[in-house]
């Protein structure tokens, strides 16, 4: 998709960072951001570059709804995290979305590690990796008993600081 850079970069870098520091604040993203965000996206795309750049903004979403809803299904992401990235999509296309999202599972492990340390719960945090991988190994991709969301234990990390460095990587990567 042929984005000008300055235009999807400046509404993208507004609303990642306000659904990172609402995300940390309340762990939650909320709709009333990204909806409109998406829509805005669509929006822009089609009117920039019609048909094609609709297409492209959708594909966006898909590529975002995709990657992202295996880990919902898994109940290790909240949907919030989920729409915000397909917004974005709706700005960037499907090439630089798969890009942000790399880069925002790289921001996102190296910020559990340091949330890991930093709360002194690293070991633990292993052990539940260890235990993850080899539930998917022996029982196929399915939710794991307790280190899901709605378990109340569970440690939440917020995610939306992670997709805000990982979208905001991505512009510079690719400029």
């Amino acid at each position: 998709m042929q984005t000008s850079y300055p235009i999807a970069l400046w509404p993208i870098a507004g609303v990642v960072l306000l659904a990172a520091i609402i995300d940390f604040r309340t762990h939650r993203i909320p709709n009333w951001l990204v909806l409109p965000f998406l829509l805005a996206g669509l929006a822009s795309s089609a009117y920039s570059n019609g048909w094609s750049g609709l297409s492209e903004s959708v594909l966006g979403v898909l590529t975002a709804a995709v990657a992202l809803g295996v880990f919902c299904y898994l109940g290790g992401m909240g949907m919030g995290d989920l729409k915000l990235c397909a917004a974005i999509g709706s700005w960037i296309g499907p090439s630089q979305m798969a890009a942000a999202l790399v880069f925002t599972g790289l921001a996102g492990g190296v910020m559990a590690v340091g949330w890991a340390v930093q709360g002194r719960f690293l070991r633990q945090t292993l052990s539940g990796l260890v235990s993850l991988v080899s539930g998917f190994a022996r029982k196929g991709l399915k939710p794991h008993e307790t280190l899901v969301l709605s378990n109340p234990l569970t440690r939440r990390m917020p995610y939306a600081p992670a997709i805000a460095i990982g979208t905001l990587w991505s512009f510079v990567a690719k400029h």
